[in-house]
């Protein structure tokens, strides 16, 4: 359950047909296309071409990569200073330090804030996996963003990688404007897959809740059938992990990342998802004796009126998260009449592999204009 476009270097390719291998995937080696559109704005034109220049250099060593941008009408300044990046301590445990990669224009000015949280099944990932349009969406729009890890699974449970998460907003809430000039009032929490249902659970359980909340093929539960049941597809796509080598690679010290390759977690990951044993090694929590307790971390659950406007991504042939999970939601919202967008992409997988350049580049179009416009009207 990775984030979508992860990092240029270490972790690869988002083509143009936005195909992906199911592995790399998870490693997150692809990037996202990048397509850098700025209306009418000559001021901007030498950072145009410098940005074309950068994709074709990219296209030459990785793939092709499209740039997102924020429609010109953007509240938020768009930025003069250079685009910098800082890596912040959010919260120390014992001795695990937790951090932020904080982007932003080198200033003084006061901006909203995305924060973006990784995939990765919540067992694998990391901050360093920040979607390149999505670096350029903030540069370009005026905004801030973060890029946070948070301790992962099995060492750790899904009440204390929740707990993380919310920490890391009440940082950028209550330090933020000191450390970083973060605007406390404006911020959308977005994420991919586990990012996008860590995401998904802001919208309820924090206080205030974020001004929007951006989903790319999450869910709304953390025992939705697809995380509790053997996956067929798991089970017949690749070979049987039994459980000593799924165990190798994990129970040691707390991870707040893994490096590409996954810290050799893969096996793991298979392994749950073959048997059926994700909810139980991650959240530590038995839906025999604990329903409540895992009611508590399900947006799909929670949803009132007040929820936050969400925008929600998901292909309709993902076989890693169902695609039901984000139409499931959408009801629930729609139930409650709360402003949302579900951004269907006929024929995607999860990731929204499988399809062309230009559906892929319409479905992230839509995202972030819903993000632009609810950081830009509030």
């Amino acid at each position: 359950m990775e984030g979508f476009c992860l990092n240029v270097c270490a972790e690869g390719c988002f083509g143009a047909t936005g195909v992906l291998a199911s592995r790399s995937f998870y490693t997150g080696t692809r990037v996202a296309a990048l397509k850098l559109e700025l209306r009418n704005n000559r001021r901007r034109e030498e950072e145009v071409m410098k940005r074309v220049s950068n994709r074709c250099a990219l296209l030459l060593t990785l793939c092709v990569i499209t740039g997102l941008v924020a429609p010109a009408t953007s509240m938020a300044a768009p930025p003069q200073a250079e685009f910098i990046q800082r890596t912040l301590t959010y919260k120390v445990v014992g001795e695990t330090r937790i951090e932020a990669d904080v982007y932003r224009a080198d200033d003084d000015t006061a901006r909203p804030v995305i924060l973006w949280i990784h995939g990765g099944a919540l067992i694998f990932g990391s901050r360093s996996g920040t979607p390149p349009q999505m670096k350029a969406f903030a540069e370009t729009s005026g905004y801030v963003l973060v890029s946070i890890d948070y301790r992962l699974a099995p060492e750790v449970k899904l009440p204390e990688i929740v707990g993380d998460v919310e920490d890391a907003i009440r940082w950028i809430r209550h330090e933020g404007p000191e450390l970083f000039g973060s605007d406390p009032d404006k911020l959308v929490v977005a994420g991919a897959s586990a990012g996008g249902y860590l995401a998904l659970l802001s919208g309820f359980r924090v206080t205030p809740r974020p001004t929007a909340i951006a989903s790319f093929w999450g869910y709304g539960a953390a025992d939705a059938p697809f995380e509790s049941e053997p996956s067929e597809f798991y089970r017949s796509t690749s070979p049987l992990v039994n459980r000593a080598d799924a165990l190798a690679a994990v129970g040691g010290e707390v991870l707040t990342a893994t490096d590409p390759g996954m810290d050799g977690r893969w096996p793991y990951y298979l392994y749950l998802r073959q048997q059926g044993l994700w909810l139980e090694e991650v959240s530590g929590l038995d839906p025999l004796t604990q329903q409540g307790e895992l009611d508590s971390f399900a947006s799909v659950r929670n949803v009132d009126g007040d929820f936050p406007p969400t925008v929600l991504v998901h292909g309709t042939n993902d076989e890693d998260v169902a695609y039901a999970e984000s139409a499931g939601l959408a009801a629930e919202l729609s139930r409650h009449g709360v402003v949302h967008q579900l951004v269907t992409v006929e024929g995607a997988g999860h990731g929204l592999s499988g399809v062309g350049f230009d559906v892929l580049s319409d479905a992230i179009d839509q995202t972030l204009a819903f993000i632009d416009e609810h950081l830009r009207g509030r």
